[in-house]
């Protein structure tokens, strides 16, 4: 390892011997090594919790906590953070049941420095290959959430093509029969029929049920359908407003509190308006069914270098953890059965995607749930191009 690398260690003494620690701190400066000092293990759990490091050299006898229980507690603490421990001719067992708990090496004193050194760099060349494979092995695994996303996708896209023809016909004819019986039955003859009101229920409910199909079918074939971007200057606090105005009476209805946040003065972004609307009427209704009564939402609307961001926040119940990473999938949803389609987050995605943008969550159960969407200045089919032309 070059000495520049050794810049890069970050050690820490643990020995109760002050003169033996200050010495090999000095030299280990020399050779290039950011090091830390602690006099016993509850200091050096003390600092870690502080700023963790790369490797801890620590004596195994020491007055108070152990090497051996600092090093279990160190172990907890779930830290890149190899250690080496340091034992007397006599205790080496006490090395090896150091290495059973989780130890790097151990070295018997009196340490002979270069020797030390040459663990310490050892341990800190680990702790990159961990990271490494670490890296690796969640890569593979969005590698694999990916295709198996591609498979779904290419699955909707058949499944749309066939409920769009299949649904909407008898979808069309049912909604044609409802309104022919609205109208039967707002004859004068007619007025005065018994359970009239209950008729007229089961025919709204009907012509609700209707759209809400159709809903359904549009958006799978939202998912699937190409066309060309309506690329225009967009004021994105205007468009907000105009959302937040579009959902007017359930907000009133529902007493839902709706808080602005805008950064004054905000350029305007080129992208699709219409696409972006459907994206705030996504995430704005699912922070309305998610808040309670007199819930709060904020929405708030701030450059970024890339363009802008739009982060809608709501102070519902919240999304359990292992719930997070399914939310953006097609089918999924934590509504009742009845109430979602589980496909409003993966439309929303997917037309982030498109806008060249992304959209990350933020939630905590109990605490509400943050969604925050990134859209870039200008739309990816302008990259490159001049505005100003």
């Amino acid at each position: 390892m070059s000495s520049e690398e050794k810049k890069n260690i970050r050690l820490l003494l643990v020995d109760d011997e002050a003169d033996f620690r200050n010495t090999l701190a000095k030299r280990m400066q020399k050779r290039g090594l950011k090091v830390l000092q602690a006099n016993g293990g509850e200091e050096c759990l003390s600092l870690l919790a502080e700023a963790p490091v790369d490797v801890v050299v620590m004596d195994v006898k020491m007055p108070g906590m152990s090497g051996i229980e600092a090093l279990d507690l160190i172990r907890a603490m779930d830290i890149e953070t190899e250690v080496i421990l340091l034992t007397g001719h006599a205790a080496t067992q006490d090395g090896v049941e150091g290495i059973k708990s989780g130890a790097f090496d151990y070295l018997s004193k009196p340490v002979r420095f270069e020797h030390l050194l040459g663990k310490i760099t050892q341990a800190h060349s680990k702790i990159a290959a961990d990271r490494q494979k670490k890296e690796a092995a969640e890569y593979k695994t969005r590698i694999q959430q990916q295709m198996i996303a591609t498979e779904r996708l290419a699955a909707l896209g058949t499944l749309a093509a066939g409920v769009a023809h299949e649904i909407n016909n008898p979808l069309a004819i049912i909604n044609e029969a409802a309104g022919y019986l609205s109208q039967l039955l707002k004859k004068e003859e007619l007025v005065h029929i018994p359970h009239k009101e209950r008729f007229d229920k089961a025919l709204l409910k009907i012509e609700n049920s209707v759209k809400r199909a159709r809903n359904i079918t549009h958006q799978l074939l939202g998912t699937v359908r190409k066309r060309s971007a309506l690329l225009v200057e967009v004021d994105l606090p205007e468009l907000v407003s105009e959302m937040i105005n579009l959902f007017h009476k359930e907000i009133k209805d529902r007493k839902v509190e709706i808080v602005r946040d805008q950064t004054k003065g905000m350029q305007p972004i080129w992208t699709d308006p219409d696409q972006l609307r459907q994206v705030l009427i996504n995430l704005l209704s699912n922070a309305i069914h998610a808040v309670d009564d007199q819930g709060c939402i904020t929405i708030k609307t701030r450059p970024t270098a890339e363009g802008a961001a739009i982060t809608v926040s709501d102070t519902g119940a919240g999304i359990p953890k292992e719930r997070l990473e399914k939310i953006f999938e097609p089918f999924f949803s934590t509504k009742p059965p009845g109430e979602g389609t589980g496909l409003g987050l993966f439309v929303t995605r997917e037309i982030i995607d498109k806008l060249g943008g992304s959209i990350s969550v933020d939630s905590h159960v109990g605490h509400g749930s943050q969604f925050t969407v990134r859209i870039p200045a200008k739309h990816p089919e302008m990259q490159g191009s001049d505005l100003s032309e």
